[in-house]
């Protein structure tokens, strides 16, 4: 019964976005020109090439970034349930900040927080 459930969930899901962008494709106002062709720059027409390679250490920050978002996300749900689990949950959370402190000396180290 749940794989039944499951499956017309889904399919309804299926029906209603493709429902939302038929309907969108044939009610929508439609214009053709060259401007919409461009990439949005504020409205100050692009300098050079658009498609340029930018530095690693953008997306090393990036990563490092939610790394340490995704860590504060498991920390909220063992302060709920810390005092129900006792000693165990405080070792395994000192566990997982240690973990994650070498892997932010590692980046200091690597110098991946340096942003020039």
């Amino acid at each position: 019964m749940e794989a039944g459930a499951l499956i017309i969930f889904f399919a309804c899901g299926v029906i209603m976005v493709g429902a939302g962008v038929l309907v969108s494709n044939l009610l929508a106002p439609k214009s053709k020109n060259d401007q919409k062709e461009e990439a949005y720059e504020c409205g100050i027409p692009t300098q050079g090439p658009s498609m340029i390679q930018f530095k690693v250490g953008y997306y090393l920050f990036a990563i490092l970034f939610l790394i340490f978002d995704v860590e504060t996300v498991f920390i909220f749900p063992w302060a709920v349930v810390m005092k129900k689990i006792g000693m165990a949950a405080f070792i395994e959370i000192l566990i997982f900040l240690f973990i994650l402190g070498v892997g932010l000396i590692y980046a200091w180290k690597k110098k991946a927080l340096k942003w020039e």
